[in-house]
């Protein structure tokens, strides 16, 4: 899940566990008034690394006041909330062996090929001894009051295609990566440097657990981070240090009886709490996914063409999403109130044109056609089109039968045999 995927202030609990290196240095305060007193190695100790840069040995951190000035920073970014937790995920590690056994992950492979590295945050990037954790509201900022209900009037309007909230603006790798490392560069200049990694779902890193025990929410039962001022509708990062940090206590969860995420998922891919079948996720399908999409799934997808938001729409707490501060998220010209006949029409350079910047692109082309050639199936089986709608999309849909790929020229035929069917 690309976002949280992809399939506010935190609370600091003193769970301080500072590792003194017993070595000789030569001592230099840096950070003068964060009240962070390091130790620079010299020459005998100058080998060791991390991400590329010398690591100093720190011999004093003074985590009550240099946090609260981190959290400063991090609101200045653009950031809605951040934490902080260790490297022992290892109560996780039996869930993911389980989840990965039962096939849940579908064709990403790399998530089986990294295996419990994903639970082993110093094993996947050694030398890492605490994650600040981080998350970012993504709704645009102008977004209504009743934002839910004109999302879900998207489904009724089978001629349009449906892109998920968060991937109708820019891509939120680039704005989350670029606004984690200037974290890490302000962190940098008050301590001196110090060895890190920023991740954006960007490497095989358990995002959501991370995120819930350095308590920026708590888990749903669609497998998000849930928080009680912010819903789900948020971004999750991370960046790795070589250096301790008092965690973050862990907030309770607050789903409670509730279950509207797994009785309304569209193709049922929440197969109980808290477990997803990635090959029945309409976003894994639509975006993950490289060949045709089965068929007994096809219908039920509906015209999503690009990831899929039902389980956050119809989840109570999202009433309380939270607006981003950042127009990076602002929805771009294509990806929202398009025409199932209109994007059927963009070449592979409209295509690449349009999505530049934007988390779309790395689908590819035929994938895009792929996904906007069902969803115009799925349109003309509804009978609910005008006559010049049906006939574009049936005339775009011939067009694609002679199409380079396989795979589109299969779902151009099946979308065009939906028109028959319904009749």
């Amino acid at each position: 899940m690309p976002h949280q995927r992809g399939f506010a202030s935190a609370q600091i609990a003193l769970q301080l566990d500072i590792a003194i290196a017993d070595r000789r240095v030569s001592r230099q305060r840096l950070g003068v008034g964060l009240g962070v007193v390091f130790a620079v190695p010299d020459a005998s100790c100058a080998g060791s690394s991390y991400n590329r840069r010398v690591t100093a040995v720190r011999t004093q951190i003074d985590p009550l006041v240099l946090w609260p000035q981190v959290q400063t920073w991090a609101r200045e970014l653009g950031f809605s909330q951040i934490g902080v937790t260790g490297v022992d995920l290892s109560t996780a590690e039996p869930g993911l062996q389980a989840w990965l056994a039962a096939g849940f992950h579908g064709g990403m492979d790399y998530m089986a090929a990294h295996g419990l590295r994903r639970a082993r945050p110093a094993v996947l990037v050694p030398g890492t001894v605490s994650v600040i954790t981080a998350r970012m509201d993504y709704l645009p900022m102008h977004t209504e009051g009743d934002w839910v209900a004109q999302e879900n009037a998207r489904a009724t309007r089978p001629g349009e295609a449906v892109v998920s909230l968060y991937a109708r603006g820019r891509d939120y790798h680039k704005v989350l990566r670029s606004r984690l490392q200037k974290l890490q560069e302000k962190l940098a200049q008050a301590i001196g440097p110090f060895g890190h990694r920023v991740f954006t779902d960007s490497a095989p890193v358990l995002e959501a657990e991370l995120a819930q025990r350095s308590g920026l929410g708590w888990r749903g039962k669609n497998t998000l981070v849930l928080q009680r001022e912010a819903g789900s509708m948020f971004f999750l990062g991370e960046l790795f240090i070589d250096f301790a940090l008092p965690h973050s206590e862990p907030v309770t969860p607050h789903c409670g009886q509730c279950s509207a995420c797994i009785d309304l998922c569209p193709t049922a891919a929440i197969v109980g709490p808290h477990r997803l079948d990635a090959r029945r996720c309409i976003s894994y399908l639509t975006i993950e996914h490289e060949g045709p999409i089965p068929i007994e799934l096809r219908s039920l997808i509906g015209n999503r063409i690009y990831g899929c938001d039902e389980c956050q729409l119809v989840c109570p707490w999202n009433k309380f999403a939270q607006r981003s501060t950042l127009p990076d998220f602002d929805a771009r010209a294509g990806f929202m109130d398009a025409a199932l006949s209109t994007l059927l029409t963009w070449d592979e350079a409209e295509f690449l044109r349009r999505t530049e910047g934007s988390a779309i692109r790395r689908i590819g082309h035929a994938r895009w056609l792929r996904n906007v050639a069902l969803a115009a199936g799925n349109a003309l089986a509804t009978q609910q089109l005008s006559g010049v709608e049906a006939n574009q999309l049936q005339i775009l849909l011939q067009g694609l039968k002679t199409h380079p790929s396989e795979v589109v020229r299969e779902q151009a035929a099946w979308s065009l045999a939906q028109d028959r069917l319904s009749l």
